[in-house]
């Protein structure tokens, strides 16, 4: 619509609303619990799932955990994942979860590419489950050239991992940095990992 109206057209697309629709998250941690706020605040109905503890974690704050995971997949209107990507979780999400998903819903992915199953993203819209994507990180990036097979889909909405590029972070982490290299300048190191090796200077 930006575009459109920079280029003389007026309201060429009709929105989606929020109000009412069905909010997933996959894993109710520190940046999951802040979405179902976020969900909540916006009129959604949120469901929850993920490993025992972040669900119970999600029940506490009053928030449904879905009965099973086909459920979890199948009722999202909109599905965020929040996931570290770890041994254990790496390619949790597979081509079964997405083709349990509605057609016009939303798979979204700022947390890493690789919890979701090699290929099965850039299938899944393909196919019509689920029927958009959005995404930030990519399995290998940068991402150049607009050399990634999400690129071409109109039903992908891609940035480039812009998720943490902010200026208060970048701020807080370069302070962080400078102050260690400070500290070991001045015979003080910080966050040592190995203390009973002694520093020669």
């Amino acid at each position: 619509e930006v575009q459109a109206l920079k280029q003389g057209r007026w309201q060429t697309t009709i929105g989606v609303g929020l109000a009412g629709a069905t909010l997933g998250i996959y894993a109710y941690g520190r940046i999951g619990s802040q979405m179902a706020h976020i969900g909540r605040a916006f009129g959604m109905n949120v469901v929850c799932w993920g490993r025992e503890k972040s669900m119970a974690a999600a029940r506490a704050a009053g928030f449904v955990s879905a009965a099973s995971r086909e459920e979890f997949f199948a009722s999202a209107d909109i599905l965020s994942l929040h996931l570290p990507l770890n041994r254990e979780t790496a390619g949790i999400v597979r081509p079964s979860d997405l083709a349990r998903m509605k057609p016009d819903s939303l798979l979204v992915n700022t947390s890493r590419a690789g919890i979701i199953e090699p290929g099965a993203l850039v299938a899944g819209p393909r196919l019509g489950r689920p029927g958009r994507a959005a995404v930030d990180v990519f399995e290998e990036e940068p991402v150049v050239a607009g050399d990634h097979p999400l690129l071409k889909l109109h039903s992908a909405l891609c940035t480039p991992h812009l998720g943490y590029v902010e200026r208060s972070n970048y701020e807080a982490m370069f302070a962080v940095a400078v102050d260690q290299i400070v500290a070991f300048v001045d015979g003080q190191p910080m966050n040592v990992v190995n203390p009973e090796v002694s520093l020669e200077r």
